[in-house]
């Protein structure tokens, strides 16, 4: 019976390692050289996009043109938004911007790889699951967001706000910066929305949120939902507005399924540990 209760024991604790042994001076240097890893990673990443200029630009400029697919696939009529360019250096600091917010994207995973690796060793085992579990969610639902931007929201607001016109004596003529700001901006808000299905069940797991509870609040969830599209999305037709709202409320129907299966799954382990 000892043998048993301290083989669990055993288990429970963090792995028994050298890096468990380190000072706190020694974990600074374990910290540092991370540290290290992760920007000269992302400076790698960063100057690689910077050197394929065209291709990176090819993306970003894309949803400015009805040639985009999804223009295309909407059966859109043929515009084109006209960018201009007003300062010296303009040009050169979005295209380092651009390619340093590239670079960190694609370097992300190592960056997790490297961050998680210098904490996992203080965590016990069952923490180290759960941990891995709900960094890949949050970082594949970030994902999701800034693809869903990209692909259908960005696209549409661009449209409808680079396209419009009070006068037909008028014409619109964004700044590149502008563009670019705008993109970047929504891509990280979009990116944030979506790891609402994430802090859900992450609240669940912690007893401190019930499926009950967001059915029964749903209409007020409703609203709070449609006031947070008007507020990220820069423009006024209900159209737009709708489509930022649809993927907001799935994921918020989708938490709720969640937050459901999370909590029936806390019963049942507290019934088997019961038995």
């Amino acid at each position: 019976m000892n043998d048993g209760a301290n083989t669990d024991e055993k288990k429970a604790q963090p792995e028994d390692n050298v890096e468990m042994q380190l000072t706190f001076w020694e974990h600074l240097d374990v910290l540092r050289g991370s540290l290290i890893r992760m920007i000269v990673a992302s400076v790698i990443a960063g100057l690689a996009a910077f050197g394929f200029k065209d291709i990176l630009f090819n993306v970003v400029l894309a949803p400015s043109d009805s040639s985009f697919f999804m223009f295309r696939l909407m059966g859109a009529e043929p515009f084109k938004i006209h960018l201009i360019n007003t300062g010296l250096t303009e040009q050169f600091m979005i295209h380092m911007k651009v390619a340093l917010l590239a670079g960190l994207l694609i370097a992300s995973p190592y960056l997790l790889y490297v961050l998680f690796r210098f904490i996992s060793p203080a965590l016990y085992e069952n923490e180290r699951r759960i941990s891995v579990r709900l960094t890949v969610s949050a970082y594949l639902m970030f994902l999701v967001g800034v693809l869903v931007n990209y692909l259908l929201i960005f696209p549409l607001t661009v449209h409808f706000l680079g396209t419009y016109q009070v006068s037909a004596d008028i014409d619109n003529m964004l700044t590149i910066s502008s563009y670019v700001d705008t993109l970047l901006m929504m891509t990280l808000v979009f990116g944030i929305v979506f790891e609402i299905p994430v802090v859900c069940w992450l609240l669940a797991r912690f007893g401190m949120l019930k499926a009950e509870w967001m059915r029964r609040f749903r209409r007020h969830a409703i609203v709070v939902i449609l006031i947070i599209s008007a507020v990220i999305t820069p423009t006024s037709d209900i159209f737009t507005l709708l489509i930022v709202s649809l993927p907001i409320w799935l994921l918020y129907e989708l938490s709720i399924l969640i937050v459901r299966m999370t909590r029936q799954d806390d019963k049942d382990s507290e019934q088997k540990k019961s038995e």
